[in-house]
């Protein structure tokens, strides 16, 4: 019995221990780890030792011998199921990327149909709609063309429609405007007065500096984009919005949202399932403003809880324009006989009587406004609340825009900017130039001319409109350096202010520099 154990010790751990020492003699001609499995589970040789040694073997050692078997059979199992195990987590492991790349290619194809049926949902609940307001629209299958449902001559836009229709009734009156006899000056401290103390809304006082009213008058002068900025609760809303009521003509206000991305979201789409234009209260009263000499106010609420230069775009690219006959947007590709009065071959002309206010917080739940935006528009900060004073009961005074108009060109002629500040500020431009890399451009100095005398004809002074401008268009671009590096430079730009305009001016700018230099 002795001698059939070691000749099966011999097959077996000498196999084994030609895996571990991988010795090619101790494994016949066969060699390498295949030739040392081979040799640990070869039954043949165990069978032909079982059966050379069994005539001398007892029942005992028979048995022990069936064990030895049974335990070289479970090591060979075992051996195959690890083999499997991780052999399998190997390919997993390999083509695992591949296999979770088809199952997203599958789910963004099912989400792809969702997205259809919704869309065709979306379409046929806004048919329905539009035929619950008295349309005769039926409800139609997919991909059905229920244009011939529409009654004879009527228009594909109902809201623009309906303008038309109030100012072709009879009873129609236009407006008579009480503003012919006022200035500037007296128009911002009647407003003023009017939005802290007011019969139309009595309970609701609100209260800004003069600085405040005098800047939001003098940005209505140079373009036709104002941004207030600061912080939440200051009366960013509320001062556009009691601007609409002092003129009787009431703000439309736009909530911008999250999923703003182009500019339907400003004019509506055109459904091809109703055959109707989708309008919004943004074209609507630009539609009304065609038509009359108000001035318009369009609040665009929280405007950078989305990408400004997404969904205004068209609209930055369209009021730069140098003739306001330029100021045209495509509706629709082509007319219709029974479009609007005002929508020609399915184009519409902006009004020139428009102004879109945005109202902007910087947190971490909005986007950074760009410079392009910034460029463009007149920015406002309102970052405190204005103590409260006492006004007097004020009426709303009804403003002809052509009026306004004529008011900022006398105030342009008026009170130029002095060459000598003229001057200083080309001086400046290089200095910046050479210091920072930054320039003030062709678009900024016309800025700078058109605003500063409108804000001297509202009662401030031509160095604080200088201020301003330099503060909120220039050096506001000091945010996108790095700051750390060049301390020392806007220190010397600080004492620069003070040798050309004197100590006690440019505080705003001085401010700002002070403050950015504690940043870092």
């Amino acid at each position: 019995m002795g001698t059939f154990f070691k000749a099966f010790c011999d097959i077996f751990f000498g196999g084994m221990l030609g895996i571990i020492y991988a010795d090619p003699e101790a494994l016949g001609n066969r060699g390498g780890v295949i030739g040392a499995l081979v040799q640990m589970f070869d039954f043949k040789a165990y069978a032909e030792v079982y059966n050379l040694y069994k005539p001398d073997m007892t029942t005992g050692q028979v048995v022990g011998a069936i064990i030895c078997f049974i335990l070289v059979v479970l090591v060979l199992a075992a051996l195959l199921f690890c083999a499997v195990f991780f052999g399998r987590k190997l390919v997993k492991r390999i083509i695992g990327d591949k296999i979770l790349n088809q199952d997203l290619i599958v789910e963004i194809d099912t989400l792809r149909r969702e997205i259809v049926k919704i869309t065709k949902e979306k379409d046929r609940i806004l048919g329905l709609k539009i035929a619950y307001q008295g349309y005769d629209i039926l409800e139609g299958n997919d991909g059905e063309d229920t244009s011939s449902e529409k009654k004879e001559g009527e228009s594909r836009f109902y809201k623009l429609t309906e303008v038309d229709n109030k100012y072709a009734d009879p009873e129609y009156k236009e407006r008579e405007y009480e503003c012919y006899e006022y200035n500037l000056e007296q128009i911002c401290d009647r407003f003023r007065n009017y939005a802290a103390n007011n019969p139309d809304r009595p309970w609701r006082k609100l209260y800004y500096e003069p600085k405040i009213i005098r800047l939001f008058f003098a940005s209505l002068a140079t373009t036709r984009l104002i941004i207030l900025q600061g912080i939440s609760g200051t009366g960013k809303t509320s001062l556009p919005e009691c601007l609409g009521h002092f003129l009787k003509n009431d703000t439309t206000i736009a909530s911008v949202q999250p999923s703003w991305r182009d500019r339907t979201e400003l004019f509506g789409y055109f459904n091809e399932f109703t055959k109707r234009f989708n309008e919004t209260e943004v074209l609507k009263a630009m539609y009304d403003a065609t038509f009359n000499k108000d001035v318009y106010i369009t609040v665009l609420d929280e405007m950078n809880i989305a990408r400004v230069e997404y969904y205004f775009a068209e609209m930055l690219s369209i009021l730069e324009m140098p003739s306001r006959d330029q100021w045209v947007v495509d509706l629709v590709p082509s007319g219709w006989p029974s479009d609007p009065k005002h929508v020609v071959k399915g184009r519409f002309r902006l009004p020139e009587n428009m102004w879109y206010v945005g109202t902007a917080n910087n947190d971490d739940s909005t986007f950074a406004i760009s410079d392009k935006v910034y460029d463009r528009g007149m920015p406002i900060n309102i970052n405190s609340k204005a103590a409260p004073f006492d006004a007097p009961l004020t009426e709303g005074l009804p403003i002809d825009y052509t009026y306004l108009e004529k008011l900022f060109a006398k105030a342009q002629e008026e009170h130029k900017v002095s060459e000598e500040n003229l001057k200083k500020f080309e001086e400046m431009d290089n200095y910046v130039i050479e210091h920072f890399r930054l320039a003030f451009g062709n678009r900024i100095v016309k800025q700078l001319r058109e605003f500063v005398p409108v804000y001297v004809a509202c009662g401030g002074t031509e160095i604080d409109g200088l201020d301003y401008v330099l503060c909120n268009k220039i050096l506001r671009k000091f945010e996108s350096l790095n700051l750390a590096y060049i301390r020392d430079e806007v220190d010397d730009y600080i004492k620069y202010l003070d040798d050309h305009f004197g100590p006690e001016n440019m505080t705003e700018c001085k401010e700002y520099l002070t403050r950015l230099k504690k940043l870092f």
